[in-house]
């Protein structure tokens, strides 16, 4: 049998692809096959054991961590939680263990490797109920004690649940959210929380010393006093100097963690998003609408985090500060009151100002994405001064009201500027003249600890005023994620539904499909039935619903009316990640990462080894033009495949579709950017690439098509006609017009052949 007719990655018996965990099944000396892998029964365990809550896995879409022989407990808890599960992994001791009587399946892990489902206990017997994961429920659980498991076990356990609220990878992007994700960090916020609690009390003792240096040690020239009052203050502040360490440690991972999270869901969020959101948008517009939340997570972790902090300083001073002078503690809350109040006052026209400098700005990004992304047509038309003129004109607005905002800005900050002089120098001028009409109880020392307090408590008291001002412009950010972040996914199309084997029979019964904004329908009653193994061309004009055929079938589009079936399942029924990975898709314009010739090829499929690589490139014609290159499969491309040519693009993503082995294959005008030569050896090689499989080929070059099972020609979104090439030239009007249009000069040759034979003959 020839090599490029194996299946490529092909899944295993088990439904489970064999280059997930190395080699799966080894074969006996008998020829039957032989026990999986320990790290395949650990998978099958997890998979078991999330089948009992309702969660329907997939061991494809398991990504092992490199170097992990075996995953470990940490690496399945964060795929389940990937997948819709809540998942722990932790390392128990036996007596804990006997004691989960009444818990759901729980995944122990083995020593070897591989694992079992522990699905009861029972403490007064001393035995635990084990069932193997390759059994399932067929066999009864076998019963084992301490000493035997102990032998075996690691001590590692994974516990899985069903997550049953709204958790924060679907919840929607608002302040709430953001609280909740801080919330989840208490012993950090509990210990950050102590440590300023700590340090408040601390800095009330500097001031004291201060008071009692002046009113004891240097009125009475007590030199005794003034050495336990050195030794005090040593002590205080070799404290006060490393709880702040600790504290701003403490601070550092917080706001990392913070940091980190919040990175991988709004990634995690971009990537659920339907693609026919992006297709409405500007890429320049999402992203910069996206990245606008880290000017809330700059907040967050800086001015709000170090208010916090100051908070903690106020709570502790201020009574203090009431003790030594109620009259100069009340001047100095009234003073912080009203810069409160103005800015308060100024928060709505800064809001406004905000929401149009935060539009501006990312208006003036699109016009940079756009010119990055399309600088090969720009150098090519010389539309550079067009493009600079744009990006002027939105560095104009940018400006305009930048410098509006700056202007709104420094009303609030003139205003209460005298108010933060008075709370500053005003304070002790009051205390002064207190001191001298004798119109309080407050002495010299009991002036200068009030002094070196207030200001700490002033400066709280102040930023949580100009905190206020900061909200415009976080809560206009976080409005602008929130336009793009909160749009519908698809986490539970991915997540959810059915996982049926793919054999690649198709029915579209009476669908209709409509884009969003159209009036038009881009289907219209569209029946038609292909059995597994059909090779179907898709002719049309443009505009008449062949590629919306084939969107549906991706499931890029889900909202159409009517049945569209695969292998007798309705389409929507089934999980999406299985649907898309069950499928090879080659469109038009495919898109190469930045990378080897071997890394793209494998970008599904990144556990296939380089014979895979190679044989795919074969099926798809590449592999002659990648042998010529220096470097071969290891060749780097660069970004834009600006290094090959568009044929060679083409061919490469041809391969990538072919690797994995799909059932059904879809071409979207996959070879219209091959050179003749390309083309003819791609179309030669479709016959061999459609064995065994079910193949929708998109094509405006008919010739292309002539080999295909069945053709079916679309028409304003319905379905001309259905059939063999030779039977569509005689029946459907449509396509026998196409088919002259393409083969015009072909029939006009032949007959000017024809033609000029007589007339050498008459010349003879």
């Amino acid at each position: 049998m020839d090599p490029d007719d194996h299946a490529l990655g092909a899944p295993d018996p088990d439904g489970y692809s064999r280059e997930t965990s190395g080699e799966d099944t080894a074969e006996s000396s008998s020829g039957q096959t032989a026990r999986p892998s320990p790290a395949m029964i650990r998978l099958r365990a997890v998979i078991a054991a999330a089948h009992f809550h309702g969660l329907e896995l997939d061991v494809r879409d398991f990504a092992a961590e490199p170097g992990e022989a075996s995953p470990s407990p940490a690496t399945l808890a964060r795929w389940l939680n990937d997948q819709g599960a809540v998942a722990k992994g932790m390392n128990i001791k036996w007596r804990y263990l006997i004691r989960m009587s009444n818990s759901p399946p729980i995944v122990l892990m083995f020593r070897d490797g591989s694992a079992a489902i522990m699905v009861n206990a029972d403490a007064e017997r001393g035995v635990v109920w084990l069932r193997d994961p390759l059994t399932g429920e067929s066999q009864p659980p076998v019963p084992v004690d301490e000493m035997r498991l102990t032998q075996i076990w690691t001590g590692d356990i994974l516990l899985i649940k069903r997550r049953k609220d709204q958790s924060e990878a679907d919840a929607p992007i608002n302040v709430g959210w953001l609280a909740k994700m801080v919330l989840r960090e208490k012993k950090s916020l509990r210990d950050i929380a102590f440590a300023s609690m700590t340090l408040s009390i601390l800095q009330i003792f500097p001031p004291l010393i201060v008071m009692q240096v002046i009113d004891r040690v240097v009125n009475n020239r007590s030199m005794a006093t003034l050495v336990s009052i050195v030794a005090i203050v040593l002590v205080l502040s070799f404290y006060e100097v490393l709880l702040s360490y600790g504290r701003r440690e403490l601070t550092l991972v917080l706001t990392t963690r913070i940091d980190t999270r919040l990175s991988l869901h709004i990634f995690s969020r971009l990537l659920a998003l339907p693609l026919e959101y992006f297709e409405r948008q500007q890429a320049g517009n999402i992203i910069g609408r996206v990245m606008a939340i880290y000017k809330v997570r700059d907040f967050m972790t800086g001015r709000l985090m170090s208010t916090f902090l100051d908070m903690f300083t106020l709570v502790v001073i201020l009574p203090f500060l009431f003790y030594l002078s109620s009259t100069l503690a009340w001047m100095t809350v009234a003073a912080s009151g009203v810069i409160g109040l103005i800015i308060v006052v100024f928060m709505g026209p800064m809001a406004r100002v905000f929401t149009k400098l935060i539009h501006a700005e990312m208006e003036r990004n699109s016009v940079m994405y756009e010119t990055v992304a399309g600088i090969r047509t720009i150098k090519t038309l010389a539309l550079e001064p067009t493009r600079k003129q744009d990006w002027d004109v939105r560095t104009a607005d940018v400006v305009r009201w930048k410098l509006a905002a700056g202007r709104m800005g420094n009303w609030p900050s003139t205003l209460t500027m005298p108010l933060e002089m008075f709370i500053n120098r005003g304070i002790i001028l009051v205390g002064a003249y207190l001191v001298l009409t004798n119109a309080s109880n407050v002495g010299i020392g009991a002036l200068v600890a009030f002094m070196m307090l207030g200001g700490r408590v002033a400066a709280p008291l102040t930023g949580l005023a100009k905190l206020l001002d900061d909200l415009n412009e976080v809560t206009t950010s976080l409005g602008e994620a929130g336009s793009v972040l909160n749009q519908p996914t698809e986490t539970k199309a991915l997540t959810t539904g059915m996982r049926p084997r793919i054999k690649g029979a198709l029915s579209f019964i009476d669908v209709n499909f409509c884009y969003p904004g159209s009036t038009t329908k881009a289907l219209n009653d569209v029946c038609f039935e292909i059995p597994a193994g059909t090779m179907l061309g898709l002719v049309g004009r443009s505009g008449s619903g062949k590629s919306t055929i084939t969107r549906l079938l991706q499931g890029v589009s889900r909202s159409y009316t009517g049945y569209l079936k695969l292998d007798g399942v309705d389409l929507r029924e089934i999980n999406l990640t299985h649907l898309r990975r069950s499928f090879g898709v080659v469109l038009q314009d495919n898109f190469l990462f930045r990378g080897t010739i071997r890394e793209n090829i494998t970008a599904g499929r990144p556990g296939l080894t380089i014979d895979d690589v190679v044989r795919a490139a074969r099926l798809a014609g590449a592999e002659e033009f990648i042998e010529r290159m220096p470097a071969g499969y290891e060749t780097w491309i660069e970004e834009g495949s600006t290094n090959i040519s568009g044929g060679q693009r083409q061919r490469l993503a041809i391969a990538r579709a072919v690797i994995s082995d799909p059932k059904l294959m879809i071409l979207d005008e996959a070879t219209s950017a091959l050179d003749p030569e390309s083309e003819a050896l791609v179309n030669a090689n479709l016959e061999r690439i459609g064995q065994g499989r079910t193949m929708v080929i998109v094509s405006h070059r008919l010739s292309s098509l002539v080999n295909c099972d069945q053709i079916m020609v679309m028409e304003r979104g319905e379905v001309a006609d259905i059939g063999p090439h030779e039977v569509l030239l005689e029946r459907c009007a449509i396509y026998r017009t196409l088919w002259m249009q393409q083969n015009r000069h072909t029939s006009s040759r032949g007959a000017a052949k024809n033609s000029a034979a007589p007339l050498i003959a008459e010349e003879d």
